[in-house]
């Protein structure tokens, strides 16, 4: 690993890794992408309801996912040093982990409308949230473990396969909601309960996928080896570093979940125009979360092999690729917005218009976040890949909770800007985070790891 590369060589190695994650990031998006699209033409009521259990989902999702990600820099770190048994321990105990988190969290799904409408959610609303969460909830299992084999793959630079196996459950899961949800193909129409299990397949078929790959290319660390053994020490060295982090990203999804529960006290049109503007801003986020990823795989080979110039120029190149590509979503936000949240909708629905005018106001305001959301979190990439863990977790918590959703509240209803003022409290957080993240890397890690 030479330090002296010039930078095209690093935004090669960079690009050549990151291009198939962002690619499997936006095929995974695709399958709620394609729930989200199939619903919103079936039915509004639907969507709103599909809207908060993706949003419900999503939140037990990315916070068990913590377990994952802890894997990807150990298991990067452990290769640069050649050591195969550790990357099996690691990887096996991330599973187990996972495994724990969903038979935690299964109860809650089952039991979620009493939850929401303790939440203030109109009663329809969240029984048919209830109705998606009680089939989907199931598919928590397979997509925690399917993180936990993206983590040790990533981190072994075997990105393309990740890629292929997502983009093919992204085509099943939308085969298997135009079946299901409308009733095509002499399937019952099953409305959001179809969307339910269309989403399971799919990530059913993604960890079938990433298993076979496993044992069949990578039989060398030998994954099931005694796996239902106890590993304690690694246990313990997998959660100290994942809980952190699951908490981190527990904070910011958090922060979008309980923004949907704020605009669901306004009504079923704003939840549903708050939903489809998400799911645009989601799309564009992948790629900075996949830029993300190559910097901890990165700064986690880097931090195994002690080599502090290759880190400081992976870094300055990544945080451009990052603003770059914010540049050009900022430009489609502000010139086309109506198309994209035209894309959603039924050309004859009866809200339609209502939808699109409150949609178009907020991706204009997610064009504000999108340069800041980038940096905060290829700066939390790097720190995870240097596995700071729980200083970025403090600093989550204070952004978005401290700061991210009082300022939601106040702007949204006490000082009466509705949904657009809401998501301008988003704003505030992610300001806020990508202010001290980037503080935290360049301030106090980077140099911290030079002179180590």
């Amino acid at each position: 690993m030479n330090e002296t590369l010039p930078y095209r060589r690093h935004a090669r190695a960079i690009l050549f890794l990151g291009l198939p994650l962002i690619g499997g990031h936006l095929a995974q998006l695709a399958i709620s992408f394609t729930d989200t699209a199939m619903i919103g033409r079936y039915g509004v009521d639907e969507l709103a309801a599909l809207t908060l259990a993706s949003t419900v989902f999503s939140v037990f999702f990315l916070f068990g996912s913590g377990f994952a990600w802890a894997v990807m820099p150990m298991v990067a770190e452990y290769d640069s040093r050649g050591d195969h048994t550790q990357i099996r321990r690691a990887t096996r105990m991330g599973l187990w982990l996972s495994i724990g988190f969903f038979a935690c969290v299964m109860p809650l799904l089952w039991f979620s409308a009493p939850i929401l409408g303790l939440l203030g959610q109109e009663r329809s609303v969240a029984l048919d949230a209830q109705v998606y969460l009680r089939v989907a909830g199931w598919g928590l299992l397979p997509a925690l473990g399917v993180m936990v084999f993206k983590s040790f793959l990533a981190a072994l630079e075997h990105t393309r396969v990740v890629f292929w196996i997502t983009v093919f459950a992204a085509v099943a899961n939308g085969f298997a909601n135009y079946a299901l949800i409308f009733g095509n193909w002499g399937a019952p129409e099953l409305g959001i309960r179809g969307a339910a299990i269309a989403s399971l397949v799919s990530h059913g078929v993604s960890l079938a996928g990433v298993i076979a790959y496993a044992r069949l290319s990578l039989p060398q660390y030998t994954l099931w080896q005694r796996f239902w053994k106890p590993d304690t020490e690694m246990l313990r060295e997998v959660f100290a570093l994942g809980w952190p982090i699951g908490l981190t990203t527990l904070a910011e999804v958090a922060l979008f979940a309980a923004t949907a529960i704020l605009i669901g006290w306004i009504g079923a049109a704003p939840l549903a125009a708050h939903g489809i503007a998400l799911q645009l801003s989601a799309a564009t986020f992948m790629v900075h979360l996949g830029l993300a990823n190559v910097a901890t795989v990165r700064a986690g080979q880097a931090r195994g092999r002690r080599k502090a110039g290759f880190l400081l120029r992976d870094a300055h190149t990544v945080f451009l690729m990052s603003v770059i590509a914010a540049m050009f979503t900022i430009t489609a936000f502000l010139t086309i917005p109506e198309h994209l949240i035209g894309l959603f909708l039924s050309p004859d629905d009866p809200e339609r218009d209502q939808i699109i005018a409150i949609g178009v106001s907020l991706l204009k305001v997610a064009a504000i976040f999108q340069l800041v959301d980038a940096l905060q979190v290829v700066a939390l990439g790097l720190l995870r890949g240097l596995q700071d863990t729980r200083g970025p977790m403090k600093i989550a918590t204070i952004a978005y909770w401290g700061l991210g959703l009082p300022s939601a509240y106040v702007l949204g209803f006490v000082a009466g800007f509705g949904v657009t003022g809401v998501w301008f409290g988003l704003v505030i957080g992610l300001g806020t985070a990508a202010v001290l993240l980037l503080h935290r890397f360049w301030g106090q890690a980077m140099p911290a790891f030079g002179r180590a």
